[in-house]
């Protein structure tokens, strides 16, 4: 399944990405029936709108999803990744992502 560019995003960075697809790392917070809140890289909250086939069963979690204008995010994909991971340096991959520096080498 490809999904095309993805962006690393986090909270902040939602908005610049509305009707876009991106990917999320996140810490799952709760599951309330067919939505979820997480919280990203960042620390924002950020609501899931999700799938029947979405299945998130870890602590932490990587999505691909379209951005609403609401700026929650509609799941195409997701992928568990485990109880142990350390978000502060995920967003610091973001944050570079998104510099001059990082532009191009870490979409």
């Amino acid at each position: 399944m490809s999904f095309g560019d993805t962006q690393r995003v986090n909270s902040a960075r939602l908005g610049q990405h509305v009707g876009g697809t991106v990917r999320l790392t996140a810490e799952v917070k709760r599951m309330e029936g067919d939505t979820a809140v997480v919280m990203a890289s960042d620390g924002g909250e950020i609501q899931i709108q999700l799938h029947r086939e979405a299945n998130l069963a870890t602590k932490y979690c990587e999505i691909i999803g379209r951005v609403n204008e609401d700026l929650s995010v509609k799941v195409l994909w997701s992928m568990n990744m485990g109880d142990d991971l350390d978000l502060s340096i995920v967003d610091k991959v973001i944050e570079l992502a998104h510099g001059p520096k990082g532009q191009g080498i870490l979409a």
